[in-house]
């Protein structure tokens, strides 16, 4: 059953990050979260396992987008050099915040956030272009804190990369080949990071390296990789903004869950 869960899981991210161009760990965390549980993990880490193993999950979906986006021309590099310092210490200090919170006060942290992106999806709030790009100090101050929360939330950044460059005026195809280069550092760190603070923690699931637990890995990696494409296909022929609503509201659920179960 548990194997299911996290085929399933896997499956649904990888559609709607082709479809939508959303990241999987929306989904994955409290996916993930919910069968931990189940399997009896720890309730004082199950939130550390759900995050630090969907940051691993979003390795190689994200190796397999930035070369896709590489190919198309449609990575803004310089503001990737920029932005990666930033990126790497925030996403390695997540862990360490990560581990001084308890796990209901990340699933509450996930609940709000989750919320919060399905409002802007549901009201299609989108940042107008106000500025041009900070420079590498500004970039580098950006990235740390997009790194930080992103680590925390067990997410690729895409949800807070993308808007943050619109808003600078870069083009939304270098945007959101941009913001999906940046999710490889932030998820590598991000799991660096949960491994190590993980380490010695007690009660350990077994299969495990500190707060990553490769059974789950493997299998949302394996359902995901396939999925990302197929979803790609079938935004050409379904109705974007239908379908903008729909994830929106299965959002909704979603955060509300991990709040009121917090």
């Amino acid at each position: 059953m548990e194997l299911l869960t996290y085929l399933m899981s896997g499956a649904i991210a990888g559609l709607m990050a082709g479809l939508l161009g959303i990241g999987g760990g929306l989904i994955i965390v409290p996916a993930l979260a919910i069968v931990f549980a189940q399997q009896g993990f720890s309730a004082d880490t199950v939130m550390h396992y759900a995050v630090g193993t969907s940051l691993a999950t979003i390795i190689p979906t994200s190796i397999s987008s930035l070369l896709a986006h590489q190919r198309r021309g449609s990575v803004h590099w310089s503001v990737v050099y920029r932005m990666v310092p930033g990126i790497l210490l925030g996403a390695l200090a997540s862990a360490w915040l990560a581990r001084q919170m308890s796990s209901t006060d990340l699933a509450l942290l996930f609940g709000v956030f989750v919320l919060l992106v399905a409002v802007q999806l549901l009201l299609g709030v989108k940042p107008a272009p106000h500025r041009q790009l900070p420079g590498a100090v500004g970039l580098g101050v950006t990235g740390s804190a997009i790194g930080l929360l992103s680590g925390l939330l067990g997410i690729g950044g895409g949800t807070l990369t993308v808007p943050f460059l619109l808003w600078n005026r870069v083009d939304i195809r270098l945007a959101v080949g941009t913001a999906a280069t940046i999710g490889l550092p932030i998820a590598m760190a991000g799991t660096l990071g949960f491994v190590v603070v993980g380490w010695h923690v007690a009660a350990q699931p077994g299969y495990n390296s500190g707060f990553v637990y490769w059974p789950a890995v493997a299998a949302v990696v394996l359902a995901s990789v396939p999925a990302a494409p197929l979803g790609a296909r079938l935004a050409h022929y379904l109705r974007r903004a239908t379908l903008q609503r729909l994830f929106a509201l299965l959002l909704v659920i979603i955060g509300l869950k991990m709040m009121l179960g917090a």
